[in-house]
């Protein structure tokens, strides 16, 4: 592992411990050269996912981004991030196993959908209004009223 401060390949393994769920590993690190300590996080994967977008182009599938947009619509609400990290560890393991690589980006998007809905309804609803393109106060008034007839969704997050 290359030390991010001063580019040295040579670092040494301090400490390991599994996280929560099993699901990965983080080591301590520390480079000899610099003297530096840094944590690195190492993950199975089953299979190599990549994004089918909506224009038709297929990138690599980016699970910090999928963090990064489940933290968004999150943001403010209480809910700690061992937990973001578990569903988005959860919504990555359903594509590994569903034998699929290409991974159209509303699939992506529904299983988000579906996790927030059952985290916590306001972020379920801030994820709505971008993921289904809200451009009026109406838009939010629909769905909300959809929301309330569904059964499993908190009101208190």
């Amino acid at each position: 592992m290359r030390c991010p401060f001063c580019s040295s390949t040579d670092t040494a393994v301090k400490d390991t411990r599994p996280n929560e769920d099993g699901s990965s590993i983080r080591r301590r690190r520390q480079c000899p050269e610099c003297l530096s300590r840094f944590t690195t996080t190492e993950r199975v994967y089953l299979r190599e996912l990549l994004v089918k977008k909506k224009d038709g182009q297929i990138v690599d599938f980016d699970r910090e981004k999928l963090v990064r947009s489940i933290r968004l619509a999150l943001h403010k609400r209480p809910i700690d991030d061992e937990r973001i990290e578990r569903v988005a560890t959860g919504i990555i393991r359903q594509f590994e196993t569903s034998g699929e690589t290409e991974i159209p980006t509303s699939s992506i998007g529904e299983l988000v959908m579906t996790a927030l809905r059952e985290l916590d309804s306001v972020a379920y609803v801030r994820f709505a209004s971008i993921y289904k393109n809200f451009h009026e106060a109406q838009d939010f008034e629909k769905f909300i009223e959809k929301l309330e007839v569904l059964p499993n969704v908190s009101s208190e997050g």
